[in-house]
């Protein structure tokens, strides 16, 4: 009975297993840093590349408004419904939470009704144009995994950008201009996503699929980020092993998906028709219900984890790393010069882990990554090696026989002797190299 259970759970698993084996592939890559595995020399320490998993960053960020106040409410102001532009009897009041509509709230849960959201003034200074910078900062490096998604509680612009800075907002260069007319206001040919391919995938893209103006059933705002992975990855992001190799080895492509701070620029609201109504230019705003920005902190494959501690985000590094983005070897760990880590090859990719200096070298005499006692010697606060009985020597490397003499031929007399220019030639180099065996070479 028992058996016929077993064999019925294997089977069940083994179907599981084949439906689910393309989903890994997306997003369970690099979730372990390393692990210790059994060789003949004892159990080691196998290296992996690793990054953390990917999460909602509005939950990270700091959001500042320029011209700081440009929000609505105070003064206290009327504006116009959305669905009926020529009623015009809505309150925004900051003095009243129920009339308030700050900037929290483009972050905030959605899901209630009615819907909670951000609002600027009304353009009632027009002809002066009616513009605000929305910058999102995080102090930290991360990489996109998801699209953009601006949800507007107004109509859409009719002009927009958004810009990307990968330097904490010293430079700005732009990820995608919105417009109801390209070639008028950007001049710039109409193009969508579906227009790129693999080679023009870094090209900056001005499109009118976004910008259709005051209509209620529209309101969202993309920057597709998946269809661009799609030219390398497919269309259901199945063949991830292309996409990570492209990421491996085009920095460019690496970098596009990666900032430090975004900004949308709102230049122009929803008019939905040729001209400006002056009579009712409480009809034109700006209001924001909700953005989604979906990434993960940047550690250079050197950590699975990234806390927020101190309103600060920070890669736990591993591989001997160290700094924000794990972007530099530790002291005494720089027997190499720091690297990333690399996706290839799949499915463990390359740790580029930070070795020991050889001035360092000395500091301890053993430890459990790199350098090991040998011969089942355990490393005792890493000033010694605690050797079996037989052994003897620095790392345990030396039969005890050989002090007094007595080995056979087949008792390891090749082996060099303890304090030798060889041995500890070939102690330097098991240190730093990380083999487990100085007599390994």
């Amino acid at each position: 009975m028992y058996l016929s259970r077993f064999l019925s759970i294997h089977a069940l698993w083994v179907t599981v297993s084949s439906v689910m084996q393309p989903f890994p592939l997306v997003w369970g890559h690099y979730d372990v840093c390393k692990t210790q595995i059994y060789t003949d020399e004892g159990k080691v320490w196998d290296y992996m590349a690793c990054q953390p998993e990917s999460m909602d960053m509005t939950k990270y960020l700091k959001v500042k408004l320029d011209p700081p106040d440009i929000t609505c409410g105070d003064p206290p102001e009327t504006f116009c419904a959305m669905g009926n532009p020529y009623m015009c009897n809505n309150e925004c009041d900051a003095s009243t939470p129920e009339l308030a509509h700050p900037p929290e709230l483009m972050f905030d849960f959605e899901g209630r009704h009615p819907s909670t959201f951000w609002q600027s003034a009304t353009w009632k200074e027009y002809p002066k144009p009616l513009q605000v910078n929305i910058t999102l900062s995080w102090s930290k490096t991360i990489e996109l995994t998801d699209n953009i998604i601006i949800t507007f509680e107004s109509g859409r612009p009719d002009q927009m950008i958004l810009e990307k800075s990968l330097d904490y907002g010293r430079t700005w260069q732009p990820y995608q201009y919105y417009a109801t007319d390209c070639l008028d206001a950007f001049h710039m040919d109409p193009k969508s996503v579906k227009d790129l391919s693999q080679h023009t995938v870094l090209e900056i893209i001005c499109t009118e699929e976004y910008s259709t103006g005051y209509m209620t059933n529209s309101k969202i705002i993309n920057f597709e980020i998946k269809d661009r992975f799609a030219f390398f990855a497919g269309p259901r992001l199945r063949n991830m092993a292309s996409l990570y190799g492209q990421l491996d080895t085009t920095k460019k492509l690496r970098d596009f998906f990666t900032v430090t701070d975004l900004r949308i620029r709102l230049l122009r609201p929803a008019i939905g028709e040729i001209f400006v109504d002056e009579q009712h230019l409480a009809r034109y705003f700006y209001a924001i219900s909700d953005i989604k920005v979906q990434g993960r902190c940047k550690c250079n494959l050197h950590a699975t984890v990234c806390v927020y501690d101190n309103s600060k985000l920070t890669c736990e590094c591993e591989h001997n790393t160290t700094g924000p983005d794990c972007g530099k070897c530790k002291k005494n760990y720089q027997g190499r010069p720091w690297s990333p880590g690399s996706y290839l090859p799949i499915p463990k990719g390359t740790a580029n882990t930070c070795i020991p200096s050889i001035s360092s070298i000395g500091t301890n005499v053993c430890d459990n990554e790199l350098l090991h006692c040998q011969n089942g010697g355990t490393c005792h606060n890493n000033i010694r090696c605690q050797c079996p009985e037989a052994y003897t020597g620095i790392l345990c490397e030396k039969l005890r026989c050989e002090e007094a003499g007595s080995c056979g031929d087949s008792s390891g007399q090749g082996a060099p002797r303890e304090g030798s220019p060889a041995l500890l030639l070939l102690l330097l180099l098991a240190a730093v190299l990380g083999t487990t065996s100085p007599l390994a070479f």
